[in-house]
C-alpha cells in the first residue's frame, strides 16, 4: 500500500509538471471597461510585474500602472511567477521552476524552485536563492524573506547567508507548510497562510514563537505602515472577497468584528473571484486579479485590476484584457 501512495503522488506531480497553461488571445474591452481604463491615465505613476501565461509559458511581465507599455521581463521554457520590486524599484525578484512547465500547488515542494532576480530593464538575470519559494524584499533592500515548505529564512544578499526565523514544528501542528510569509515592518512578525496539515492565516510572532489565527482563506500580507493586514475569504460575490483590518502586538485589533466589517474589496458583476492582492508601498493602491470562472492560480482566466484606497469601488479598473492566466501582481510607485 506504501508504494502504491507513493506511486499515486509521483504520477500526481509528474502530471501538474506536465500539463501546461493557456496561452490564451487578446479579448475586446467592454464600454465601461474602456471608460475607467482611459479614465486612470495620468492618475497614477507606477510600475506593475506579475505572472502570465499569454507567451505560451508564465513569464513574468511589466507594464506601466495604467495599463499600458506591456512588455516581457523574462522569457523561457520554465514557470516564472511571484514577482516583487525592490524597495527602489529596480530590480524584481521571482520564482522561477528547475523543471519546465509546473504548477503553482508544487510551491509546497521547495526542491521544484529557485528565486531569481533581474533588473527592471531586463539585464542582470541570475540565480540567487536555490530551493525557494515565496520570496518578499526587505524595506532595506538588503535582505529577502522566503520560504522552503515548513521554514521560512531571512537572505542576506551581500553575503548568501541564510538565517531561519521560523520552523512550523516549534509551535504548530506536524506536517504544517509555512506559504507566502511575509514579516511586519518592524521585523517582529510574521504574516503566513498555512497549509500541510493545517488550513488558515494568521501571525506569527516570532520572539515569543506564538501562533494568533486571523481566520480561514489564503494570501495574507502587511500594510505597509504595518498596523492592518489583507487577506483573502472564500466569501463575497464570486466566492472570493478581500478582507482588511487592524492589528495591535501580532493579534487583530478587535477579533469581534464580523466578516462585513472588515469586507476591503469585493467586485459588483461577473467577474468577481478575486485573488493574489498587494497593496502599494505608499498605502493608496491596491491591485489584484479576478476572474468570472474558474479557480485554479494556473490556468483561470485572471486579469488584473487596479483600486486607488478609498475611492467609490465602481472605479476599481481592469487592467489587462487577455484570455491568458495573469496572477500575483505587485506594484512599485514611481516617485
Amino acid at each position: 500500500m506504501k508504494k502504491l501512495l507513493v506511486g499515486i503522488s509521483t504520477l500526481a506531480l509528474a502530471t501538474s509538471l506536465l500539463a501546461g497553461p493557456p496561452k490564451g488571445k487578446s479579448v475586446e474591452a467592454e464600454a465601461d471597461e474602456v471608460a475607467l481604463f482611459s479614465a486612470l491615465k495620468g492618475k497614477i505613476n507606477a510600475k506593475i510585474v506579475w505572472s502570465t501565461s499569454r507567451d505560451d509559458n508564465h513569464d513574468i511581465f511589466i507594464m506601466n500602472g495604467d495599463g499600458t507599455d506591456v512588455k516581457p521581463l523574462t522569457r523561457g521554457p520554465k514557470t516564472d511567477w511571484f514577482s516583487r520590486f525592490s524597495p527602489d524599484g529596480q530590480q524584481v525578484i521571482f520564482t522561477r521552476s528547475k523543471m519546465d512547465w509546473t504548477a503553482e500547488p508544487n510551491a509546497d515542494n521547495p526542491q521544484l524552485w529557485d528565486t531569481w532576480i533581474i533588473n527592471v530593464d531586463g539585464t542582470g538575470e541570475k540565480l540567487l536563492i536555490p530551493n525557494s519559494t515565496w520570496a518578499t524584499w526587505r524595506p532595506d533592500g538588503k535582505t529577502i524573506i522566503f520560504s522552503r515548505a515548513g521554514e521560512v529564512y531571512s537572505f542576506d544578499i551581500a553575503s548568501g547567508a541564510e538565517t531561519l526565523i521560523m520552523k512550523a514544528e516549534d509551535g504548530l501542528k506536524k506536517g504544517a507548510i509555512l506559504q507566502n510569509p511575509h514579516m511586519s515592518p518592524n521585523g517582529k512578525y510574521l504574516a503566513i497562510t498555512l497549509r500541510g496539515s493545517m488550513r488558515e492565516t494568521g501571525l506569527w510572532d516570532i520572539a515569543n514563537k506564538s501562533w494568533t489565527k486571523v481566520g480561514e482563506g489564503c494570501q495574507i500580507n502587511w500594510f505597509p505602515s504595518g498596523d492592518s493586514v489583507i487577506r483573502m475569504n472564500s466569501s463575497g460575490n464570486g466566492g472570493s472577497e478581500v478582507l482588511a483590518f487592524a492589528v495591535k502586538d501580532g493579534k487583530p485589533a478587535d477579533p469581534k468584528l464580523s466578516v462585513s466589517d472588515i469586507r476591503f474589496i469585493d467586485r459588483p458583476g461577473r467577474r468577481s473571484h478575486e485573488y493574489f492582492p498587494q497593496v502599494s508601498s505608499d498605502g493608496q493602491w491596491l491591485v489584484w486579479a479576478s476572474t468570472q470562472r474558474g479557480h485554479d492560480h494556473d490556468i483561470a482566466d485572471y486579469e488584473l485590476d487596479i483600486w486607488k484606497i478609498g475611492t467609490p469601488k465602481e472605479e476599481a479598473t481592469r487592467l489587462t484584457f487577455h484570455s491568458g492566466n495573469d496572477r500575483w501582481p505587485d506594484i512599485f510607485m514611481v516617485k
